[in-house]
């Protein structure tokens, strides 16, 4: 096994080690993020404001795959950091090619299944005569990709449950650049001209080279992933039941964040007047953005996790509480500046979508906007403290964490809002409510939590079994 990984992760001073651990994955999440940002961009101006919308009614597909991706990925991970602290190394190696031999099985089945239901599912999701074509044009390609998509999810947290943070923010970002050099040649008519159907193609093709770079670099000699590329059929399902429990919130999260979505369409449809098409585009944009500003701060939490986990595993619990403490500081200071950018630039970003200056697109999209970032200011404490829940392997406290924001709050809140209001504006301040209420919720469990671990760390290590 590496051995400079495990010291790293065991000795090195815990704010530089997560400085090293979690730029690599800020700079790899923000530039699949501008990615996403890029390509909407780019659609918009090729095909118009209502393309948009189609991006964002594939968006529910896209983000169950995704899902499942991060659930094996992120469960993946916990396993294996737990069991590289405990220096399990047959563990270690279960963990990774179960992981990714279920995720393959998952992953195909998905995007068959939504192939051959497309054209229902995206009137299910509430897809209008303005952007239905948009939405099959786009949809039908991505399928093809949804597998190396969750692939390169899988292996980008497993790289860094290892210390190799940097790997897999070169996946990302070879995959994101090509995504960006390749769309303008498929979408425009100075190269294919292939608008909504090229951006699919460009994204398609970049996520195969993106998992061909991370995959070659887990085969090679420096990684303790240690994958196996014979018998394909043995599935280690003790490691299956462990990641799949302490990686379902995130899927929850993910697969309800499709799901709210859908809930937000049909919404729109139902107070967005006759022409609600334009109203889906503006929150396909929102919903853009917001992923360039939170995707970066899930590469901060992901290079606390290994850290976390792995001395967790170790039972050294002082450095384990100092981590978090650190994380939870820079996480705040993050969201925070993300709530300024927003109010300041709000309609600056949504006039560079709008090809024909739309007063409706980019003055409602703007005051939408700035209502949904009022959250930002309480929601990092959130994503904090599902990450340790997480990476502790506690999978129920951090599903807890994942209701409150998503389901206990924000459905009964949007709904309620709509309803008394009689307008779209019920929605965008359900966002808000629900990101203050599920914050402060999480801001009284890191509270107790962290109460816990300094128990701990002044007891004997004995205490955390226990816990």
């Amino acid at each position: 096994m590496n051995k400079e990984n495990e010291k790293l992760l065991r000795e090195y001073d815990v704010k530089k080690l997560l400085i090293k651990l979690s730029i690599p994955a800020f700079v790899g999440m923000a530039i699949n993020a501008l990615y996403n940002f890029v390509d909407a961009l780019f659609v918009a101006r090729a095909e118009g404001e209502l393309a948009i919308g189609g991006l964002a009614l594939a968006f529910p597909i896209q983000m169950i795959v995704i899902a499942v991706g991060l659930m094996i990925g992120i469960g993946a991970a916990s396993v294996f950091s737990r069991a590289f602290g405990r220096k399990d190394y047959q563990k270690m190696e279960d963990a990774v090619n179960t992981a990714l031999r279920i995720d393959v099985v998952l992953a195909a089945l998905f995007s068959l299944l939504s192939y051959i239901f497309i054209n229902e599912l995206l009137v299910f999701f509430g897809a209008t005569a303005e952007n239905i074509n948009f939405a099959y044009d786009y949809l039908s390609i991505i399928l093809i990709g949804l597998i190396p998509q969750s692939l390169s999810i899988v292996l980008n947290n497993l790289t860094r449950a290892e210390g190799r943070s940097k790997v897999a923010m070169y996946s990302l970002a070879i995959s994101a650049g090509m995504n960006i050099i390749l769309d303008p040649i498929f979408i425009f008519d100075f190269g294919f001209g292939l608008g909504v159907q090229g951006a699919a193609i460009a994204t398609v093709i970049s996520q195969f080279i993106g998992l061909t770079y991370i995959f070659i670099k887990a085969l090679g000699k420096d990684s303790n992933l240690r994958i196996k590329l014979d018998k394909w059929l043995h599935i280690d399902f003790s490691s299956v039941i462990e990641m799949v429990i302490v990686g379902f919130p995130t899927f929850l999260r993910n697969s309800l964040g499709a799901f709210l979505a859908i809930v937000i369409y049909r919404l729109i449809n139902t107070y967005g007047g006759e022409e609600p098409g334009i109203y889906i585009s503006i929150y396909g944009v929102i919903n853009r953005i917001i992923s360039f500003v939170f995707l970066p701060s899930f590469g901060i939490v992901q290079g606390m996790v290994p850290i976390v986990g792995f001395n967790y595993g170790a039972k050294n619990f002082k450095r384990m509480r100092d981590t978090i403490i650190f994380s939870t500081k820079v996480i705040m200071i993050y969201f925070v500046i993300g709530f300024l950018f927003i109010q300041i630039f709000a309609p600056f970003l949504f006039r560079i979508f709008s090809e024909g200056n739309i007063p409706v697109f980019i003055d409602y999209g703007a005051y939408a906007f700035r209502i949904i970032s009022i959250g930002f200011l309480l929601v990092g404490f959130q994503i904090i403290v599902g990450a340790v829940f997480q990476a502790l392997g506690y999978p129920i406290r951090a599903m807890i964490i994942t209701l409150s924001r998503q389901v206990v709050f924000f459905i009964p809140l949007v709904y309620l809002f709509t309803y008394l209001l009689d307008d779209m504006l019920g929605i965008w301040i359900g966002f808000a409510a629900a990101d203050i209420l599920s914050g402060l919720i999480s801001l009284v469990l890191l509270w107790l939590e962290m109460r816990t671990i300094h128990k701990i760390s002044d007891s004997s290590p004995e205490l955390a079994l226990n816990t």
